[in-house]
């Protein structure tokens, strides 16, 4: 092989190499009610329905609110399809692989406590005799 063409074949591995992971990973997050609060790993990504971009498989900490609905928590997985493992990942180099995963969230409505001012006042008055229970040592 002449001393050029070796060159050559090296330039275009390296840009082979070079190009690995092109494409976008896409996480598609829904709800039922829409409009949800969603954390993702502890930083808000915004409203349901979203779709926010993610780097690596596994799982997550996924929190949806929404006023008068129940908090939601949850640690879905972000499973690597089958393309995405060596050395399949290095043989599909020169495609842009575009991977979407998506969640979807049921909410439940919030608990009826009744009237809110007499709720308040006996969530106080319970937080108040754990004060002194545990003032007391017991």
């Amino acid at each position: 092989m002449r001393p050029a063409r070796g060159r050559a074949f090296v330039a275009v591995g390296i840009a082979g190499v070079s190009l690995a992971g092109c494409g976008s990973r896409t996480l598609s997050i829904t709800s039922e009610p829409s409009g949800a609060l969603v954390s993702l790993n502890g930083d808000e990504v915004g409203r349901t329905p979203l779709e926010v971009g993610f780097r690596y498989y596994g799982q997550y900490d996924v929190r949806l609110r929404r006023e008068g609905y129940e908090p939601l928590a949850a640690n879905p997985w972000a499973a690597a399809p089958w393309y995405e493992y060596p050395p399949i990942d290095v043989v599909l180099l020169p495609f842009p692989i575009e991977t979407r995963i998506d969640w979807h969230f049921e909410l439940e409505p919030a608990a009826s406590t009744g009237d809110a001012p007499e709720a308040r006042d006996a969530l106080i008055e319970r937080a108040g005799e754990l004060r002194e229970r545990t003032e007391s040592g017991g």
